[in-house]
């Protein structure tokens, strides 16, 4: 994080410099006639951001249908039984994520209930025997263990599994590459270390997690298996692209959510409203079939379990709060206790985002320091968090109980139950509930960030039903809703102030709660809670985003972008760099040696068209890839002299699923200087329908073309044809359309919008 904060501030201060020269030269003194953006500065960003342990080099995706020669011609060439065949096996693999997501997360369950449930016996036996420090050393050395697992394997084998994923797979949604974000190894470690982190303790859940592990099982499937393992077989290639993995990460998405919750529907609404960027209705479909066959596997090891095969997993390890037998009733009054409990999940919801993002600010310069840092820092919240237990007093005359006991002295999931518990009046005490929400929130805010993976759902499904509870106590006589049915709508207020979603989370708390009647009143606890969140600052998943540097597109563009057109944006950025149609091998490596464009568009000249000049004109043919450059350059693609190829030629040494993969770096490649004369048609490499706006078109507008498409490059055009008119302005990248980058290029902006506002 130093590393990457050291490159931005470097990059900031030089363009402030620019600034400051170009206000000497320039007063604020601004005619109507003169443009509004000062064109000698160039329009710069740096396409680094944290993945996992280290400061990554970031790559966008090409959600875009490339349609080159060889496209059409393996299109033309597809009969019906290759097309169903391709439909059917995209049905089967979401059939096989919704499988093995289920059953991985029937697994972890079952680890987790055993192992935390056998640690606490012990510990419940040391207490019945008064033996209290034993009692304690007990549960803090298991503890300590199982986070050191955690830790070790995050630290060691793969960074990129701690946390919860969410922010990552969200970006990889809206087009970022995430590298090694779904691996074998972050899948592997993923599993153990959320068994370990859960089973020590920990104030973090297993939902999180169980997202990003539904999304390396999809991910893997997709590709075939590991990088080093993979599956060639000719039918699995045709996923190998980033359009299908982005579909079927998609439905992985979606299954985690329904492991986690046993929430088929809620699992497919979480996908589209928070993490997906790009949805279909046949996309719909398939994550639907996916989140029900989870429902099937988990519904299937649930009966099983009952039985009493599963050591100390029965009926739990899943969160399901039951209520289809209780008659839920409300009145008109109790509308304004609801809507307090939406105003206290909407600003406390944006309290505890503000406090976490300093947090992880904290967090990442103590991991910076190295692997024995990151170590120390999660055993230090094990033993924190160990003592936080062992403060409290448990010990009770027999036949009573300890309602504080009952929340801290079991797993998560039960504590869920306990505190969501019905028809149970005076079971919980304001003092112990104030604790438990006041404990619950410090170790929140310590927990998320050391290197575990680590949810952030049950966390806030605590500390808001804790409050909620609270509020039903206080309301007691006043009101007719049960204090459990306050808890579940302080859980729900909560996660809305501060993830910012609505119809997903609407949808799984019916689900877990199994009792339509209570759908007004959540509706509205969610809606107040994220109006007033919103007030404040972001959804955590974005202030996550940021703070890693991932370049997420969001989905409505800032007002100000409405006043500079792309023409304006080009300008401010380096010359575009152009290809030949028929190009010379020598200047194809100058240029990838050179410059780091994945994209650049193929110019001929000379073109005579149907109607037109006689002396020729230029023809903007279409866009060629970084990637299909270096495939053509290791396939040593050339010919002795400057010419069209034929088709034949083409078929002959390339297939339309070759341009799929990611084709290396040049440093790879090796060119004698014979083959440095020689020549290369782009022509049938080149998509020649890539995405182009006119320069006339305003950054708002084009941002949004740009997200909802999923492009990787957009080209701009001249507004006018003519001769001697160059038929490419520029092309812009999903860097360039960042509010930031613009701003940092373009502070004028910023000052522009800031009068029309006083205005």
């Amino acid at each position: 994080m130093e590393d990457f904060n050291k490159l931005v501030e470097a990059e900031a201060a030089n363009i402030q410099r620019q600034g400051e020269d170009e206000e000497e030269r320039d007063p604020e003194s601004n005619t109507l006639h003169q443009p509004l953006l000062k064109r000698n500065r160039t329009l710069s960003s740096s396409p680094l951001a944290i993945i996992g342990a280290k400061v990554s080099h970031i790559e966008s995706l090409d959600y875009e249908i490339n349609e080159n020669d060889l496209f059409k011609q393996d299109w033309r060439s597809r009969s019906k039984t290759e097309v169903l065949q391709y439909i059917f096996l995209k049905w089967l693999l979401a059939f096989l994520v919704g499988l093995l997501t289920g059953l991985i997360a029937t697994l972890i369950n079952l680890a987790v209930e055993n192992i935390a449930g056998y640690k606490l016996l012990a510990v419940v036996n040391y207490i019945e025997q008064k033996r209290y420090l034993m009692g304690f050393i007990y549960m803090a050395g298991a503890n300590f263990l199982l986070t050191l697992v955690a830790a070790v394997l995050c630290v060691c084998f793969a960074p990129t599994a701690a946390g919860p994923g969410i922010p990552e797979i969200k970006a990889y949604l809206n087009g970022v590459d995430t590298p090694n974000m779904f691996g074998a190894t972050t899948l592997i470690v993923k599993i153990i270390g959320s068994i370990g982190a859960v089973s020590a303790g920990l104030d973090l859940g297993k939902e999180g997690p169980l997202v990003h592990i539904g999304s390396c099982i999809a991910s893997l499937l997709g590709q075939g298996g590991p990088d080093n393992y993979r599956i060639r077989w000719r039918w699995l290639r045709y996923f190998n692209n980033d359009r299908d993995r982005r579909d079927l990460i998609t439905c992985g998405s979606s299954s985690g959510v329904c492991a986690a919750f046993r929430s088929p529907v809620g699992g497919v609404l979480f996908a589209l409203e928070e993490v997906a960027t790009w949805w279909r209705s046949a996309l719909l479909w398939r994550t639907f079939f996916s989140t029900a066959v989870v429902v099937v596997v988990l519904r299937a090891f649930m009966e099983y379990c009952k039985s009493g095969n599963c050591g100390l997993f029965g009926k739990g390890g899943l969160i399901m709060f039951d209520v289809s037998g209780v008659s839920v009733r409300y009145h008109a009054e109790d509308i304004i206790p609801v809507a307090v409990i939406g105003v206290l999940g909407g600003v406390l919801g944006s309290l505890y985002n503000h406090f976490l993002h300093k947090v992880l600010k904290v967090y990442n310069i103590i991991n910076e320091k190295g692997k024995l840092h990151k170590l120390l820092l999660s055993l230090s919240v094990s033993i924190f968090t160990s003592i936080c237990m062992k403060l409290q007093t448990f010990n009770c005359p027999k036949g009573y109980y300890n309602d504080l006991a009952t929340l801290l002295i079991t797993t998560n999931d039960n504590a869920v139950r306990n505190i969501f518990s019905i028809n149970t009046p005076t079971e919980f005490h304001i003092f112990s509930l104030t604790i438990f929400f006041a404990l619950y929130c410090i170790l929140g805010l310590i927990t998320f960030g050391i290197a575990v993976p680590s949810g952030l759902f049950l966390p806030i499904i605590l500390m808001g039903s804790a409050y909620g509870r609270m509020l039903g106590i206080a309301m007691g006589p006043y009101t007719k809703i049960d204090q459990g049915l306050y808890a579940v709508l302080g859980a729900a207020s909560l996660m809305a102030g501060s993830m910012r979603m609505t119809v997903s989370l609407c949808v799984i708390f019916l689900e877990l709660t199994n009792n339509l009647l209570l759908l007004p009143i959540t509706m509205i606890v969610l809606l107040i809670a994220k109006t007033v969140g919103d007030c404040f600052n972001p959804s955590i998943y974005d202030i996550i985003l940021e703070l890693k540097g991932l370049p997420f597109l969001d989905a409505h563009p800032e007002p100000w972008m409405r006043n500079i057109t792309v023409g304006e944006l080009a300008d401010v950025k380096p010359p575009v760099v152009t290809l030949s149609g028929i190009e010379k091998v020598s200047h194809i490596v100058e240029v990838l040696k050179n410059t780091t464009h994945n994209g650049f568009p193929v110019v001929d000249t000379g073109v005579i068209p149907p109607m037109g000049s006689p002396n020729g004109a230029t023809e903007l043919h279409g866009l060629v890839l970084r990637a299909h450059l270096i495939l053509v350059l290791k396939k040593k693609w050339f010919l002795q002299e400057r010419r069209r190829t034929e088709e034949w030629e083409v078929r002959e040494k390339f297939a339309s699923i070759d341009l799929a993969e990611r084709g290396g770096k040049i440093e790879e490649v090796t060119v004698t200087k014979d083959e440095m004369e020689m020549y290369v048609d782009l022509h049938p490499l080149s998509n020649t329908t890539p995405y182009t706006v006119v320069e006339s078109m305003s950054v708002a507008k084009a941002m949004v073309l740009f997200r909802q498409v999923g492009l990787r490059h957009m080209l701009i055009l001249p507004k006018y044809q003519a001769a001697g008119v160059y038929p490419v302005v520029g092309i812009l990248t999903r860097q360039d359309l960042r509010a930031h980058n613009i701003l940092s290029a373009l502070p004028e902006m910023k000052k522009s919008n800031g009068s029309k506002k006083g205005h």
